[in-house]
């Protein structure tokens, strides 16, 4: 006999509305920062709205804001239909939607703040970590609590990739959350150096495979064939596309470090991964074009279906060129460049925009019993924002190989042909403006969506809780059939199918990061190399603070180019006290890892205060308020005491004079502004910021 129970699409219209909502917000964000690289005013004079402070800001809003109530959105529709059960806990789907609106709530607070870690895509400060550990574990309560109670037998493929989703994120949320608190707002990496920088890149890669990629996997599995009206084209693609590429994705971070200061044999592994993985990732775009065969006349009639395929095609063109970068040839010219950022909005915009917009425009009609309200505004959202795509891309590879080129090239006596950084800037100032325009473009086609979506809604009525019947699941379903496959095995059992994926996409990480943590040998020391004294370290902390990572790297890579650019190449010992590391991933402005001595204290008081003074054509924005605002010294034995458990070499009872020490240097440094008539108190956070930048890679000497 069949059982009556009811799916909850209350939940489902809650994230739509938030990843709506969030979308606008996120997109809105990004156009501002894009036309803060085009005219450094629009950072509005203010020390909450500069571009270093914003950037990550537009990075977590979009990934995790956006793309993260899309994912949920898509899993609590799927899920409940595809096991034929509600969701487990109402409760719990409150809890869950309401917690991580709160998240993004305080991200969006404490960002602009100053409030950072610095590790990209996960700015975020420790409380707000542990609460996105807590909301994280309450989704994997609802999704196998609802996987458990189900009334089928077999766990689709869609599921396998949302059960690789949660043990993934978790694992990498946690590993790279390991922080020493030193206040409620601040708080000190354990790993240092090397090993920060392996660690977050291991989760900076694999977020976007495990947040940005599985999930929108096994949503297109689902939701495609739903929109297409076929089956999925290859049961047996699906098994090997999932297994390949959970076990092969999570080795290919070091491709983001590559000919930096992390051991050799590290950044092989994850050339050689990389490579793999343009298998796997193929295999699942084309299992989904390949869904469509017969089907193109469909396709060409209707928005939704052209949405999922320019999706699929972004989809496969960003997982053919990101192995493309592993190659250490085309990374020595991409790597800090806006190419990186090109291909990262291929996948983000074409693949996880493109999807969602699919999903939403299939969903919403669906839980509201109506039609959708303008099969023609979808369309001219699908176009605009494909213009958009292409807008925004094309300038910017455009403006990758420009940068790239010029700052390797030599005049035919070998020196640099382009020796001022600035002229590489001023060069491609004109992309960035096209770049904008297609961020434009994109944005409208969302707000064009959003109208048409908010008719559709008033035009129908939410079906909160839709009706649905299913025979019960038999209580030892393990015997029933006669199918004796491993996979179609493993598929009955949840438990078992986590446990493997865990065990999967353990080994990579593992295997990459025990050697660096555990055979000193790989992280050489250097004796020269001191820790920082305790304005220094206040200094790096406002660095931090600013977010001059998102524009400055501090890692000089091998190349002739480079050390007649900017000095020594860097050493990996020469890290070992940086508690997080700042290599940064985007050169908008030099590198800083030899600044130390380079220009006086009065040229780095005036750069900071107004860069164009000292740099004619400068797009970085002032920072005026650093010579106004008093440094906050009352962190300084905390931040001692926390630094020497984390194994950097103060003295015992250093904490207690550290201060004194603080102000001497302080107002050495004031001294010598006085002679160049500067004047300006010992106690303002420029003095820090400015001792700090003369520290940088004077710990060793170049033979």
């Amino acid at each position: 006999m069949t059982e009556k129970f009811y799916y909850d699409n209350k939940i489902v219209r809650n994230f739509a509305i938030a990843t709506i909502v969030w979308g606008i917000i996120g997109m809105t964000i990004g156009l501002f920062i894009a036309l803060q690289l085009v005219n450094p005013d629009v950072n509005l004079g203010s020390q909450y709205t500069t571009f270093g402070r914003i950037r990550p800001l537009h990075t977590n809003a979009v990934i995790f804001a956006f793309v993260g109530n899309a994912i949920f959105m898509g899993v609590y529709y799927s899920l409940q239909r595809l096991l034929k059960a509600r969701m487990f806990s109402d409760a719990l789907s409150q809890v869950h939607f309401w917690g991580w609106q709160l998240i993004i709530v305080a991200t969006v607070i404490t960002l602009p703040l100053g409030l950072t870690t610095s590790h990209e895509y996960a700015e975020m400060e420790w409380p707000i970590d542990i609460a996105i550990t807590v909301i994280w574990v309450v989704f994997g309560w609802n999704m196998f609590g609802t996987i458990i109670k189900r009334r089928e037998k077999h766990m689709y493929v869609a599921i396998w990739f949302y059960i690789a989703t949660f043990v993934t994120v978790a694992v990498l949320h946690i590993v790279n959350s390991f922080q020493m608190p030193i206040s409620a707002f601040k708080s000190y990496y354990l790993y240092a150096g090397v090993q920060d920088a392996l660690v977050q890149w291991w989760y900076g890669h694999n977020a976007v495979a495990f947040f940005l990629t599985t999930p929108y996997l096994g949503m297109m599995y689902y939701f495609l064939p739903k929109m297409a009206n076929r089956p999925i084209y290859s049961y047996k693609l699906s098994i090997l596309h999932f297994w390949s590429l959970i076990f092969i994705y999570i080795w290919a971070g070091p491709h983001h470090l590559l000919y930096t200061s992390l051991p050799g044999w590290a950044q092989s592994l994850g050339v050689a991964f990389s490579v793999m993985l343009i298998a796997p990732s193929w295999g699942g775009m084309i299992n989904g074009l390949l869904t469509l065969r017969g089907a193109w006349d469909k396709v060409r009639d209707d928005a939704i279906l052209k949405f999922m395929v320019v999706g699929l095609t972004a989809y496969g063109m960003a997982t053919f060129e990101g192995p493309m970068l592993a190659f250490k040839q085309i990374n020595a010219i991409a790597h800090y460049t806006d190419w990186i950022v090109a291909h990262v909005h291929v996948g983000a915009l074409g693949w996880n925009g493109f999807l969602t917009f699919a999903i939403l425009y299939w969903l919403i009609p669906r839980i509201y019993k109506t039609e959708l309200y303008s099969k023609k505004l979808a369309n001219f959202h699908f176009w605009i924002g494909t213009l958009g795509i292409l807008f925004y891309a094309i300038p910017l590879y455009f403006a990758g190989f420009t940068q790239g080129m010029m700052w390797k090239e030599f005049t035919p006596e070998g020196v640099l042909k382009y020796p001022n950084f600035l002229e590489t800037v001023i060069q491609i100032i004109p992309m960035y403006m096209l770049r904008a325009f297609g961020g434009l473009l994109y944005l409208i086609g969302v707000i064009v969506m959003t109208y048409n979506i908010i008719k559709t809604a008033k035009a129908g009525k939410l079906v909160a809780d839709e009706a649905a019947e299913s025979l019960p699941l038999p209580a030892k379903f393990e015997a029933v059939g006669t199918d004796r496959r491993w996979h179609r095995v493993i598929e009955r059992k949840p438990m078992v199918f986590m446990v493997l994926s865990l065990i999967v996409i353990l080994i990579g990480g593992m295997i990459e990061m025990m050697p660096t943590f555990t055979i000193k040998s790989n992280i050489p020391t250097i004796s020269s190399v001191k820790p920082y004294t305790a304005l220094e370290l206040h200094g790096r902390n406002v660095y931090i603070r600013e977010g001059c990572v998102n524009c400055h790297s501090q890692m000089i890579r091998p190349f002739r180019s480079e050390t007649e650019r900017y000095g020594e190449y860097s050493k990996a010992g020469e890290f070992v006290y940086d508690h997080p590391h700042l290599w940064g991933s985007k050169r908008t402005g030099p590198d800083l890892q030899r600044e130390g001595g380079k220009y006086s204290n009065a040229w780095h008081f005036n750069h900071m205060v107004d860069p164009q003074t000292m740099s004619p054509g400068s797009i970085m924005p002032p920072y005026e308020w650093l010579s106004t605002q008093t440094l906050d010294t009352t962190t300084t034995i905390a931040s001692i005491n926390a630094m020497r458990s984390l194994g950097v070499p103060y003295e015992d009872g250093y904490e207690h004079q550290a201060n004194q020490d603080l102000d001497e240097q302080a107002k050495a440094i004031a001294a010598d502004l006085q002679k160049n008539n500067i004047k300006v108190k010992s106690d303002k956070e420029i003095i820090a910021l400015i001792a700090y930048l003369q520290r940088l890679g004077t710990d060793i000497k170049a033979n």
